[in-house]
């Protein structure tokens, strides 16, 4: 059985993520290695992507075909399609970024990180539609509460979107809050509750936990991960696979940012009619408590 025309390189991926969870331990080998490495599965032959993955050949027949397709070939083909497509070319940027690497090992390094903070944007918006983001942004604006939990690098951008969704919505909470667990932070969690949870490698045991928690409560979950084989994007109900590559040693948060300044603005959007007067308010009234610097009139 073939799948049906239409059938992308992103919903195979999808499609591979939601059953990672049913295979056997073989079988979720070969595919964490293939969700790990999607970019090589256009160029790489089956018996290098099984030595990759440390599998037999067969075994990655055997994932295509659990997936619908007659075999591997079949399996590949959404990925050379959307190579064939390619994407745009940026000359002049290319000659900008080899102009930066010219002048010793600092420039080397700004240029490496000039480099892979674009490419980490086109990344996010080039896998991402409008469409998602839209979905995830009505979500919230419905949701009873939203939870928005992070650890380490990532507690700062979830207490960061929480400070401005807030704003516009009054039912958006950063968790874990100081001293305590990201589960204490879900206690008063029900069903009608949102929660927004992302873990980079390697995986945070906390934010696992908390997605099996909220899976169990009946509380819609949003997974936000570097890998489309994380521990909490087979539990999700949507996802968001963010690129975090590098040249330093921790992940760059480039992408996460910017997709969280992305779901504000759809927020925002989406949120009733009054929520530009909830912000104007907002600002109005730290104005008038002098939260803001102004200078003084001679």
């Amino acid at each position: 059985m073939t799948v049906p025309n239409g059938k992308t390189a992103t919903t195979v991926l999808d499609d591979l993520t939601s059953r990672l969870s049913t295979f056997t331990p073989e079988l979720q080998k070969a595919a964490a290695h293939v969700l790990e490495n999607s970019n090589m599965i256009s160029i790489t032959s089956i018996r290098s992507m099984a030595q990759g993955a440390d599998v037999k050949p067969n075994t990655l027949v055997r994932m295509a075909r659990a997936l619908g397709f007659e075999g591997y070939e079949d399996f590949r083909k959404p990925f050379r399609e959307q190579v064939m497509r390619g994407r745009e070319d940026f000359p002049d940027r290319a000659r900008w970024l080899q102009s930066l690497s010219k002048g010793g090992k600092l420039a080397s390094l700004y240029s490496q990180m000039a480099s892979t903070s674009i490419e980490n944007i086109e990344g996010l918006f080039s896998g991402t539609s409008a469409s998602e983001i839209k979905k995830l942004a009505d979500s919230i604006v419905k949701a009873r509460t939203t939870y928005v939990l992070g650890l380490g690098f990532a507690s700062s951008v979830a207490r960061n979107f929480a400070y401005l969704a807030s704003m516009a919505v009054n039912s958006v909470v950063a968790i874990p809050r100081e001293g305590s667990l990201p589960v204490d932070g879900l206690v008063r969690a029900e069903k009608g509750d949102l929660l927004i949870a992302m873990t980079f490698k390697p995986y945070r045991r906390e934010v696992v936990e908390a997605v099996e928690l909220s899976r169990a409560y009946g509380i819609k979950v949003v997974g936000i991960s570097d890998s489309p084989a994380s521990p909490i994007l087979a539990r999700a109900d949507q996802r968001f696979v963010l690129p975090t590559d590098t040249p330093q040693f921790f992940p760059s948060t480039v992408a996460l940012t910017a997709l969280f300044e992305t779901i504000v603005a759809f927020v925002v959007a989406e949120a009733a009619a009054d929520a530009v007067n909830n912000i104007e308010r907002f600002h109005k009234r730290r104005y008038e408590l002098g939260v803001y610097w102004k200078e003084e009139p001679r």
